[in-house]
């Protein structure tokens, strides 16, 4: 079934015809003001300390504060801030967080990594258009930390609005600053190890028409790799706000654009390895002039990415309905690279004449792969080792044949090697709509909410080889590929619709509603049209309930929730062409809630029992292994539904003020995932911690600030058979700083800070796939000087 044309081009008038409704209200009253609940919370933002305990909601949910901002450098990325928050685990391979790859982010049980995208996210409540390493986004690439107001977690059955279709076990919502009422600038500087630098400014313009304020922002960042400083990862980013009212309207705007290049680690497999060296990946900072070892050369694993974001927002009043619409959209760009220590023979040039893939000029599309091309002499012909020759490469890999080592050739052999690239190319658009109207039912205060999400986007891919121009002298490679492997665009088509009820009956408040998902996804092989496929990945009514009452003591609430969670099936689920996606489900999970919550001036805590289960898991079969890297792709691999989880456990967090300047924050997570499916029923699912725990005293007097924090987690399993064991283990982080202001002429204000995360130089594994894990950073300091004028 192809996407449904009618549907798409109703749905694109009604966003039309919802932001036009919206602007036209104007011409009936006068011009107003900006609101004063607008006011108050652009004021506020500088100074705002938000509560961990989270919202006065029936499912657990938390928010980072600004002491957890602190903890981390202006420079780190934004998805590093939630890390101490109850039931989350955050792991990323780089000191500041420029490296996907080796990010991944835990949560009961569910993962978001390179093989996993079961935590959804949204940017200012928008999808962020799936979070996957190949094609996807993580929200941290829309925003710079410094423009970065607030990150909601809801650990698990979030609000039934939340638009992401891949929130099985909940959803990370981050959110922009607002634009300040009075016109400033703020410039930032922030130096750290490994060469790091960034350089921002934001200039606020204040009220530039009548009640229209915004801000835009500019930033350039850089660090080298902490192995060896062979390469070096940027970022380039811009972003801007404008919020406006026009009579009865609110408008906001947002734009933001990205381009990074960043340069992977590479996972070590197994813990033997990474006893043998704790603090290396096995990638090599030289080139060698050997391409079996040069497959491993950082300087050649690499990935860039440039994202283009945008929304228009209306919020306004029809009758006693509110209403909230917007329209986005979304352009993402992206290549990934390795280097592959042959030439594929993908065309067959008959016995004894010159291979046409060593021609620049000429380009095979589609087909496979006949062979592999070691070594060739001048007029560009095959060469095989000599016989019995006996090859002396042992690494990487395990070490490779007497046809990768130039030593079981005769003099003039020439080696030959080629540059993979895997380029994608997404275009999404997409409107959301919320409907809530206020009323009341037998004197009891009741809130009707309702609302879509409508996304329609196409992702691009193709994966194109170049000959190295001269594989024993640089990884050099010819703009022209020799052989392009496939091409494949995949349209993807998203409506989900909800609604529910809320009545207040003074001794608690009830909530019920449901959920819709239709996903359709096709993929259309550029090549070979057999090879076409689509999926329908629509989900049953989703059912949502839950309630809040409070109880004698002020303060303090009990809150009990319950969500049927969907993933619809993704994109690249079709990539592979042995795949059978007629026997692949969407994933799906039951999630219960039940927690009481405390709060009074000085004190807040909270604790939640959750438990979930968790069915029709999608896993792909890996063709990476120990034995090194299957290029090509040519080994039987895919996806498929095997099993699910089971998980239940315990968050617990409190915030106290010991002091007027002293306070503490302490959480704690008890979580047991299990495997249900039959190969490995009852073990712990790889990668989940079942105790996790963070201490934290953060200082404040007068200007200066400080503050330290250390988190544990403990025992991590490698593998679903729980046979590799990693050790527990506490970072900490260290974080001082102080704001001095009357400076006098232009200068408002001057902040010193100065940050130290992993303090005591903890050696761990970090993110963890199968079999295999990531190292953790190392300890790292960073020094931010900031300016407001």
């Amino acid at each position: 079934m192809k996407p449904n044309l009618p549907m798409k081009q109703s749905v694109i008038a009604l966003s039309v015809l919802s932001v036009l409704s919206a602007i036209s209200v104007t011409s009936l009253p006068a011009m107003a003001q900006v609101s004063k609940e607008q006011q108050a919370d652009t004021k506020k933002e500088a100074i705002e300390t938000i509560q961990v305990t989270g919202r006065s909601v029936s499912y657990a949910n938390s928010t980072i504060s600004s002491e957890m901002k602190k903890q981390q450098t202006p420079m780190t990325s934004a998805l590093s801030i939630i890390d101490n928050l109850p039931g989350v685990l955050v792991n990323e391979g780089d000191p500041f967080g420029s490296d996907e790859w080796s990010t991944s982010i835990s949560m009961r049980g569910f993962q978001l990594d390179l093989a996993s995208q079961q935590i959804g996210m949204t940017v200012d409540g928008i999808s962020n258009g799936n979070s996957n390493y190949g094609g996807g986004t993580k929200a941290s690439r829309y925003i710079d930390t410094e423009n970065l107001r607030s990150i909601e977690v809801s650990q698990g059955t979030a609000d039934i609005s939340s638009r992401s279709n891949e929130a099985l076990g909940g959803t990370l919502d981050f959110t922009t600053i607002r634009p300040g009422l009075d016109e400033k600038l703020t410039v930032s500087t922030t130096l750290g190890e490994y060469n790091a630098r960034k350089f921002y400014t934001r200039y606020d313009t204040g009220e530039i028409a009548k009640d229209t304020f915004a801000w835009v922002s500019i930033s350039t960042q850089q660090n080298d790799d902490y192995m060896g400083g062979s390469v070096t990862n940027s970022r380039d980013h811009a972003e801007g706000k404008i919020i406006s009212r026009i009579g009865e309207v609110a408008l906001t705007g947002y734009l933001s654009y990205d381009d990074a290049e960043e340069y992977t680690y590479q996972r070590v497999y197994g813990l033997g390895q990474y006893a043998q060296e704790p603090n290396w990946d096995g990638l090599i900072k030289n080139f060698t002039g050997v391409p079996y070892q040069d497959q491993v050369l950082r300087e050649t694993w690499g990935t860039e990415r440039e994202n283009l974001f945008g929304y228009l927002q209306a919020d306004f009043m029809v009758s006693e309905v509110e209403v909230s619409t917007n329209i986005y959209y979304h352009k993402n760009e992206g290549m990934g690279k390795w280097m592959p220590y042959y030439i594929a023979d993908v065309t067959n040039d008959g016995a004894g004449n010159p291979h046409s893939e060593l021609d620049s000029a000429t380009t095979a599309y589609s087909g496979s792969s006949l062979g592999s091309i070691y070594f060739v002499n001048r007029d560009g012909q095959s060469l095989s080792p000599n016989e019995g020759c006996v090859s002396s490469i042992g690494y990487p890999y395990g070490g490779g044949g007497a046809e990768v080592d130039p030593g079981c050739y005769d003099q003039g052999a020439m080696p030959v090697s080629s540059n993979r690239h895997s380029n994608y190319n997404k275009d999404r658009f997409g409107v959301n709509t919320d409907l809530v109207w206020k009323t009341s039912i037998a004197g009891m205060p009741n809130t009707v909410r309702g609302g879509f999400w409508y996304e329609d986007y196409q992702r691009d891919e193709n994966r194109s080889w170049h000959k190295t121009i001269d594989a024993a002298t640089s990884p050099r490679y010819e703009s022209n590929p020799y052989w392009v492997q496939y091409s494949r665009e995949f349209p993807v088509e998203t409506l989900m619709y909800y609604i529910e009820d809320e009545i207040d009956a003074g001794f608690a408040k009830f909530r019920l509603g449901a959920k819709k998902f239709n996903v359709d996804v096709t993929k259309e092989d550029q090549f070979t049209p057999a090879n076409d496929l689509n999926v329908s990945s629509d989900s049953d009514a989703l059912i949502s309930a839950g309630f809040v009452a409070p109880l004698p003591l002020k303060g303090l609430e009990v809150f009990g929730g319950y969500a049927e969670n969907f993933a619809a099936i993704k994109d690249g689920v079709l990539e592979r062409d042995d795949t059978d996606v007629s026997q692949i489900e969407p994933e799906t999970a039951d999630n219960i809630d039940l927690g009481l919550r405390y709060s009074t001036p000085g004190f807040n805590a909270s604790i939640t029992y959750y438990n979930i289960k968790f069915e029709n898991r999608i896993t792909f079969v890996s063709n990476e292994s120990v034995n090194g890297i299957d290029f090509l792709e040519a080994a039987a691999g895919g996806y498929i539904n095997d099993g699910g989880v089971e998980s239940d456990g315990i968050e617990a967090s409190l915030d106290y003020n010991i002091t007027d300047n002293l306070g503490i924050y302490v959480s704690y997570t008890k979580n047991d995932s299990t495997y249900t499916d039959e190969a490995f029923l009852g073990n712990t699912v790889l990668g989940s911690a079942q105790d996790m725990a963070v201490v934290s005293f953060d200082y404040t007097k007068g200007d200066f600030y400080a503050g330290f924090s250390s988190k544990y987690v403990g025992e991590r399993f490698l593998d679903q058979a729980n046979t590799q064991e990693t050790d527990a283990y506490v970072v900490s982080d260290l974080y001082v700083g102080r704001t001095a202001y009357e400076f006098g002429g232009a200068i408002d204000s001057m902040e010193l800070s100065f940050t130290i995360n992993n303090v005591f130089d903890k050696d761990y594994i970090g993110t963890i796939a199968p079999n295999a894990g990531w190292i953790g950073a190392p300890r790292t300091a960073a020094l931010n000087v900031k300016f407001v004028m």
